[in-house]
């Protein structure tokens, strides 16, 4: 009578099952190397994708407002203000995308700066570990930065530009007695008073709303020029998005 396996060994378990088998010479782990570098380019591709497609969003909008606001006098300031609100939304909705397409960026990276490029140019200096992140962020994945962070990097690539663009539209809409209903015949306003008063949306007093204005672009603006720590893409300088 025939006894059974109970001792697990590197090509089965106790039930008799046989593990996949792993390549074992030089030439099959180049080619595993090199699909499985496809496919993570492929991955990173799509959510890159993703990430114009917002910003895309984000510049038709601004452009949107920015022409029913400044084309004719009967059109609301407010309307410039719910623009930034919109931006702020896609901005959120963007910096989410961009969290996961920088984890396969970074896989990428790994591969073409460790592998890729030592194969084209090798150095005698080799990070003989470069395969360790890999593996562990495939056998945990986690999210490489943080929500804020994300945004912040998105912040400093393209949205700054629109907010300052809508900003400079809302000042020379409340500023200017031709962009007004009353549609005076002067260019430039003649007090500040009158500028605040143009400023007033609904319940708010026109001091308010630019108060609030100023803390909104301050924060804006803490966010553009703070920087975390970043990976070596960007603390050396390397092409990144």
């Amino acid at each position: 009578m025939d006894t059974e396996l109970t001792a697990t060994s590197p090509t089965g378990d106790a039930t008799g099952r046989k593990a996949p088998s792993l390549p074992v010479t030089s030439a099959e782990i180049t080619n595993t190397l090199t699909h499985y570098y496809r496919g993570e380019l492929a991955r990173m591709t799509s959510w890159r994708d993703r990430i114009d497609r917002t910003s895309n969003w984000a510049i038709t909008v601004a452009a949107a407002l920015l022409s029913v606001s400044l084309s004719t006098p009967s059109s609301h300031h407010g309307v410039l203000l719910f623009g930034m609100m919109l931006i702020t939304l896609l901005l959120m909705i963007e910096a989410r995308r961009y969290r996961f397409f920088d984890v396969y960026r970074s896989r990428v990276r790994q591969l073409e700066r460790y592998y890729f490029a030592q194969i084209l140019s090798p150095q005698s200096e080799f990070n003989l570990d470069w395969t360790l992140p890999i593996a562990t962020s495939l056998r945990s994945p986690r999210l490489l930065l943080s929500h804020a962070e994300a945004m912040q990097r998105r912040l400093r690539r393209n949205y700054c530009w629109m907010y300052v663009i809508l900003l400079l539209a809302w000042i020379l809409k409340i500023s200017t007695p031709k962009l007004q209903t009353a549609g005076a015949s002067q260019e430039l306003a003649h007090s500040w008073s009158y500028i605040a008063d143009n400023a007033s949306l609904g319940p708010l007093p026109g001091l308010v709303v630019i108060v609030l204005v100023a803390i909104f672009y301050a924060v804006v603006l803490y966010g553009t020029f703070h920087h975390g720590a970043d990976d070596g893409d960007f603390v050396h300088g390397e092409a990144h998005v």
